[in-house]
């Protein structure tokens, strides 16, 4: 991905938001995961536990090739991401070609 002064403020901003989304999705799943004793809630916590989970572990993996500066290239190809696709998806790891033969 091009490093010139526009796309660094972007990406410090991207870190700035990703890192803010993280610690909120930190907070709801330690109060997701808090034992209300309710069997009926049982199924739909358990999901949105997953779901919160999820959403972490792709938030963090941005954080950490942002971090590593390899954030914006295809981890299959290893050509730039485009950066409408970031913006839609910040935690996409594939190129869209990549992430269509992934899916099958």
């Amino acid at each position: 991905m091009s490093t010139d002064t526009h796309d660094q403020k972007w990406l410090s901003e991207l870190q700035a938001t990703l890192t803010h989304e993280f610690e909120a999705h930190t907070a709801r799943l330690t109060q997701l995961t808090a034992d209300t004793g309710d069997p009926a809630e049982a199924h739909t916590s358990a999901a949105l536990i997953a779901a919160t989970r999820q959403s972490l572990e792709q938030i963090s993996g941005a954080l950490r090739r942002l971090t590593a500066g390899s954030y914006g290239s295809c981890e299959k190809c290893d050509t730039a991401i485009p950066r409408e696709r970031l913006e839609i998806l910040p935690h996409a790891r594939f190129c869209v070609p990549c992430q269509q033969k992934q899916n099958g």
